[in-house]
This record gives C-alpha cells, sequence and structure tokens, in this order.
C-alpha cells in the first residue's frame, strides 16, 4: 500500500506549499532570518527596544469557514483571520511582529490553500507583520472530504512601561466604541440556523434590510483597528481596551476592568447594523442573547480619562468613527447594558 491510498497525498501537499509562497515572502523584511521550508522561523527583534515584551495570542474563524466554503471563496477567512489575532494583541498595546498559520482538511487542494494563505498575506503586509510559517496538514480520518479547519498565531511586541492592562481604569473614566462593520467572526453557528435554515436563504439571495446579498453581507472581513490604535495612542492615554468578541460587549468588557471598577453602556449610543436586527427579527431571539452573542456594532471598546474625550474623536476624522457610548463607576468589575 501507499500514503496515497490512506487518503494523504504528498505531492498535492507540496503543490498546496508551493502556491503560498510568494503570498509568504510577500510580508518579509530584514528581520525574518530564516527561509521557506526552515523548520521554525527566525526573526530578530533589533535593538529598537529598550524593555519589550512579548505579547502572543492564537485564534481561528469559526463556523464562518462554513460559509466561505459555501461561497467557493477563501481570501476574505485568511483577511478575517489576521485582523482578529491582530484586534486581540492590541488591546495590550502591541504591535504585531509575525504571524503563523494551520491549515488542516480532509485533503488539501492548491488552489484553496492558496487563496486562503493570499488573504493571510494581504493582512499581514496591512500591518507590518511577517507570515513567517505555518502548518499544512491532511487529515482524511479527522474531516470529512471538502471539511477544512484555519487557525493562527501572532507574536507582538510592547514595551514594558507600554503595556495596556486595565490597571489605571478609575470612576469617571469613559468608554469609547470604534464601530464594527457587522458580524466579525462570532456568532456564525446562530446565524447559519437563522440565514439558512429559519429562513431558507441562500447565498446569493438579496435581502432588501442588508441592501446586498446574503453572502456578501456574511463574509465581510473583520475591521482592524491597528490604524486607528496607532492614532489614538499618538494623542491620548489608553486605559483600558476590549475587542468584543464571542461573549458580546459584558463579557469582554469586563476582562479588562479592576475590581473596585464597573461599567455601564448606553445602548442606542452608536450605529447597530441592520444585519443584527434582521437576524434578531429573523430567529426571534431576545436582546440578552443577542448582546450576548454579536458584538452589536460595537467591535473595541476603548477606556480613557474624560479629558481626552473629544481628542480623540477629533483625532479619529477621517480614520474611523468613534462613540461615546459609557462611564466607569465604582463597581465589582461588572457590565451593565442599559
Amino acid at each position: 500500500m501507499k500514503y496515497k491510498d490512506s487518503g494523504v497525498d504528498i505531492e498535492r501537499a507540496k503543490r498546496a506549499k508551493k502556491a503560498m509562497i510568494k503570498h509568504v515572502k510577500a510580508t518579509w523584511g530584514p528581520e525574518v532570518l530564516s527561509e521557506t521550508g526552515a523548520f521554525g522561523g527566525l526573526f530578530s527583534l533589533g535593538r529598537r527596544y529598550e524593555d519589550p515584551v512579548l505579547v502572543s495570542s492564537i485564534d481561528g474563524v469559526g463556523t464562518k469557514l462554513i460559509v466561505a466554503r459555501m461561497a467557493g471563496r477563501y481570501d476574505t477567512i485568511g483577511q478575517d483571520l489576521v485582523n482578529h489575532c491582530v484586534n486581540d494583541i492590541l488591546v495590550q498595546g502591541a504591535r504585531p511582529l509575525f504571524f503563523l498559520d494551520y491549515i488542516a482538511s480532509a485533503s488539501l487542494e492548491p488552489e484553496i490553500v492558496g487563496s486562503i494563505i493570499e488573504g493571510i498575506g494581504t493582512a499581514c503586509r496591512n500591518h507590518g507583520c511577517a507570515l513567517i510559517g505555518g502548518e499544512t496538514a491532511e487529515l482524511p480520518d479527522v474531516y470529512q472530504k471538502e471539511e477544512f479547519d484555519l487557525a493562527g498565531c501572532i507574536v507582538g511586541v510592547v514595551e514594558r512601561q507600554k503595556i495596556i492592562d486595565g490597571a489605571r481604569i478609575q470612576p469617571g473614566d469613559r468608554v469609547l466604541a470604534l464601530p464594527s462593520n457587522g458580524l466579525h467572526t462570532n456568532g456564525y453557528s446562530l446565524v447559519r440556523k437563522i440565514v439558512f435554515g429559519t429562513l431558507g436563504l441562500g447565498l446569493g439571495d438579496y435581502v432588501e434590510e442588508l441592501g446586498c446579498a446574503v453572502g456578501e453581507e456574511l463574509l465581510k472581513i473583520h475591521v482592524s483597528y491597528f490604524e486607528a490604535f496607532n492614532k489614538i495612542s499618538e494623542i491620548a492615554d489608553i486605559k483600558g481596551m476590549a475587542h468584543i468578541t464571542g461573549g458580546g460587549i459584558a463579557d469582554n468588557l469586563s476582562r479588562v476592568l479592576p475590581d473596585t471598577c464597573a461599567a455601564t453602556i448606553r445602548k442606542g449610543s452608536w450605529p447597530v447594523p441592520r444585519v443584527f436586527e434582521f437576524l434578531q427579527h429573523g430567529g426571534a431571539v431576545d436582546d440578552q442573547e443577542m448582546y450576548q452573542v454579536f458584538n452589536m456594532g460595537l467591535g473595541m471598546a476603548v477606556i480613557v480619562a474624560a479629558e481626552d474625550e473629544d481628542k480623540i474623536t477629533g483625532g479619529l476624522r477621517g480614520i474611523m468613527d468613534v462613540h461615546s457610548v459609557g462611564e466607569i463607576v465604582k463597581g465589582d468589575g461588572t457590565v451593565t447594558l442599559s
């Protein structure tokens, strides 16, 4: 017997890896010291930092993968993956250095792998982040035919004295919202149940309430807050940040609050994308569930001193909208939406 008889095609895997090389190398700068095919990626910090702290995160894009597979479009989920991971380390003040991806499937199709890596490479270049390595695996007895999984690991750096950890948050501080463009990468199991099950829609169906086809809405790329973060960092002191992903506003914002503080968030103080009303009505989902599962249009929460609020609003003009959505009060680390 041959390995191919068990479902693993080494030559096909080689073709898949060859298809990604140009997208990988396009993200490299002089800090990358290794070559493609090395067992480990080498990255030099150089002498640019006084007291550098590495910040790492790993994540996936959930069942949004299924929507991408249904649409036969794979470049957007690569960008989703990178942008999500970048946002996760931004909240601690870190800027991305390098990224590693993991793609596993029943069989590695070179065109699909190449498209995913193209998206990852595009997002990495947008952030000055090197795609330094990764893993592609054929696992025919783990995944059904045409199924695959995608994950990414990011490493960034921040000077120790500039770490954002929420410790300096105090009553009277303001909570600002940076908007999402929709679902980002969370809640897709519920979304698919509502859209494809309850409503019986297809990806190509145009929905008046959304102003676009279903597939266009569901594959919108997860927003990166990198540019907005850089601008805010130049003009104000960021005391805390929360990337609003699975668990919604309350669960994620509470992760950065000191035990002596709470946050009150005013519903209606930021615009909610139409997709959320569409899903709520279509699936008869109550308010509490919506705010627990989805970002509801609030993609990143930024906590600053009250005197910095207007400064940030003006400074982000032309870059990204920003909304004042709440305050920090005395409390026990909880978040209240009213």
